[in-house]
């Protein structure tokens, strides 16, 4: 990754120490907090709120961690402090400040002599890991969506609770309002019913012991002997059909994807008006989805 080089080839004041070894960022009034209720007001600040069009402010200390976490990063053993202020072209005095810094903030640790990434360091990491899945994810749905012309989901079942993890829908073919919390009333839609026909015997009464059914539209299963009567009878890879049993007005489509171990499902709605149309269209997206079944997989994760 490229970084910005300091705007000046004179040194820096973080590459100035003071006699007791503080360094000159630490010393700065940045370092010292203003008090309650008021907000110290920096050159910086001016600069950046003043100037219209001018180069942006660039943090020198800043770049510089970051220079000294991309040398981290490159080591995966670690590497001791004088080699990563030698790659990061940093004096050896603010390569220590720095490091201390970074290894008490959490994004480095220290182990025998060596700096290695630390677990805030790998949290961004795998926090940008998942933005990208889920971005695959969300472009899927939104090609199926348009491609079919229905509001797309993807949802698992995970930690004993059903989890919407995207969906794709457009004004004009809004998704079903979540009015009721699809968590508690998985007995009433299909993707809920899909989930959890997905489910062993111990785990599926296990969720209705925490969420049991009941009527919430006069068109909903009644009880948890009629829902588990309905789960048994469905085939494997067969789409759960369900008619305004969670919205009026609303009809919906689910069926099972293979990830593993996770019980997972892509679903559909359309308006009552449209029914005609639901199972076409199920069984289209059912049809094409194996095309991502891998990157769904990896969504499990997240």
């Amino acid at each position: 990754m490229a970084t910005a080089e300091p705007l000046s080839a004179a040194p820096s004041s973080a590459d100035i120490t003071s006699p007791d070894g503080m360094s000159a960022d630490a010393m700065s009034p940045h370092a010292v907090s203003p008090p309650l209720g008021c907000r110290t007001h920096t050159y910086d600040d001016a600069h950046a709120e003043g100037t219209t069009g001018a180069p942006p402010t660039l943090i020198g200390s800043v770049q510089r961690a970051m220079r000294l976490l991309e040398a981290v990063a490159s080591h995966e053993e670690g590497a001791p402090a004088k080699q990563l202020a030698r790659e990061a072209g940093l004096a050896l005095p603010t390569a220590y400040h720095l490091l201390r810094t970074l290894a008490h903030e959490g994004y480095l640790r220290k182990e025998k002599g060596l700096f290695v990434l630390g677990a805030a360091a790998e949290r961004l990491s795998s926090s940008g890991v998942q933005q990208n899945r889920r971005g695959m994810i969300t472009d899927a749905l939104q090609h199926w969506r348009d491609a079919i012309g229905v509001p797309v989901y993807f949802s698992v079942y995970r930690e004993g609770e059903i989890e919407v993890v995207a969906v794709a829908d457009t004004p004009g073919n809004p998704a079903v309002a979540e009015w009721a919390d699809f968590r508690e009333t998985g007995h009433a839609h299909a993707i809920g019913q899909c989930l959890l026909a997905q489910l062993d015997d111990e785990s599926r009464r296990d969720h209705l012991d925490r969420y049991p059914a009941y009527s919430i539209t006069p068109y909903t299963v009644r009880d948890d002997r009629s829902l588990l009567r309905r789960l048994n009878g469905l085939g494997r890879m067969q789409p759960v059909v369900e008619r305004q049993e969670y919205a009026l007005g609303t009809v919906c489509a689910a069926f099972p994807i293979t990830v593993g171990s996770t019980a997972a499902t892509m679903a559909i709605s359309l308006p009552s008006h449209q029914a005609g149309r639901l199972l076409p269209a199920a069984r289209q997206l059912q049809n094409e989805v194996g095309k991502l079944v891998r990157t769904l997989a990896f969504s499990i994760s997240i």
